[in-house]
């Protein structure tokens, strides 16, 4: 993302528009009808309605609250509004040329208000709806894979291998300082839920340079993890067993593979694993703190491939922040403060660039795996 001192606000909002909403156009261009309103997984909406929603918010927020215009297909609303027709019910969609239709009437009378629009109170805005799309775009891409159209391990999925300069991958952890760290952020793309930054003081500790790759993830499951309770917590081996599972969702036994990292694992396996190998899932602050201290200027004490490879599961809730206040709704993240879901950091290979920082929270069930998540460990030091 340029910085608002090369490019004006409005020409890096403009830019910031086109760039994400290519990324979905190229995402869904050939998509049949079949798999365009089919739903792929009960957690997930199908494609086409993703389409709709992504058009409808923008109509919703950009056109009717900024703009003041009266509401633009108000036949979609109980159709594409997140509060509307329940998952399992939206599957009864137009077809994509109309769908398509909808996103490019909607845009072009965005960008001619943004022509016009006053941002000093609006940049938040504008910054939240690219970011709306950006998620949107990758549960796009997760229903892609849940419905066998795309590949996981393809040319965009990095090889940790490619990025760790050791001579080979090994179980190894780097020792972070204690001290205080800034968490969360103020920034103007910053999400309601990483709002406001606050300082944390975290005693030292270990965290691996790495995430678990398959391989390293293989020797759990050789060693019957997946049969053993002693490595599991009481809601993992009830949620086991009522699912039977020998492996990951996204799995892959070729050995090419082998140092990639590990896709497709819920909370309760990622848990799992760490204790199979004596270590814990990290928190949330000392998975944020690890990240910020691994630049590039920094070479001697970082990790590696923090940032989009696979979303990367916490030991943590999702909870506020303390002075937390929500935007732009009180449902976007309110909602979901209730001890129910864990933070995932990091992001993954199809996380788009405005949803990816070592601030940003994602989160989920733990029992979700459908997600491009894998994890790292971490240590008392």
């Amino acid at each position: 993302m340029k910085s608002s001192s090369i490019q004006s606000p409005k020409s890096e909002i403009s830019q910031a528009l086109e760039e994400c909403r290519r990324y979905t156009s190229l995402l869904t261009y050939n998509t049949d009808y079949e798999n365009l309103t089919k739903q792929a997984h009960p957690d997930f909406s199908p494609i086409g309605w993703h389409l709709g929603h992504i058009a409808f918010t923008e109509a919703y927020w950009i056109l009717e609250k900024l703009a003041g215009f009266p509401p633009l297909f108000p036949e979609y609303k109980n159709l594409f509004a997140a509060d509307g027709l329940p998952k399992k019910a939206r599957q009864n969609l137009p077809p994509l040329a109309e769908l398509q239709t909808y996103l490019k009437t909607v845009r072009l009378k965005t960008l001619d208000y943004l022509a016009t629009a006053n941002l000093d109170d609006q940049l938040r805005l504008w910054w939240w709806l690219i970011q709306h799309e950006s998620q949107h775009s990758e549960t796009i891409a997760i229903i892609k894979k849940l419905q066998q159209l795309d590949q996981f391990f393809s040319s965009k999925t990095i090889s940790l291998s490619d990025s760790y300069p050791g001579e080979q991958l090994e179980s190894t952890m780097v020792k972070v300082a204690a001290g205080n760290f800034l968490m969360g952020s103020n920034d103007i793309q910053a999400q309601d839920n990483e709002k406001p930054a606050h300082l944390v003081y975290l005693d030292s500790y270990l965290i691996d340079i790495y995430p678990v790759t398959i391989a390293q993830y293989q020797k759990f499951i050789n060693s019957q993890g997946y049969q053993n309770s002693q490595y599991w917590s009481h809601e993992g081996w009830q949620w086991l067993q009522n699912n039977q599972l020998t492996h990951p969702l996204y799995w892959s036994t070729l050995p090419e593979h082998n140092n990639y990292p590990v896709c497709g694992v819920s909370y309760y396996e990622a848990d799992a694993y760490a204790n199979f190998v004596g270590k814990r899932l990290p928190t949330e602050a000392e998975w944020e703190k690890a990240a910020q201290k691994s630049s590039p200027n920094n070479p001697d004490n970082r990790c590696y491939a923090m940032l989009g490879t696979v979303w990367e599961w916490t030991s943590s809730w999702f909870q506020p922040y303390s002075e937390f206040s929500s935007f732009p709704y009180a449902g976007y993240s309110k909602a979901y403060f209730d001890n129910q879901h864990r933070v995932l950091k990091g992001g993954s290979y199809v996380t788009q660039t405005w949803a990816m920082r070592a601030s940003f929270r994602n989160w989920y069930h733990p029992w979700v795996r459908q997600i491009f998540a894998g994890f790292r460990c971490a240590q008392d030091s």
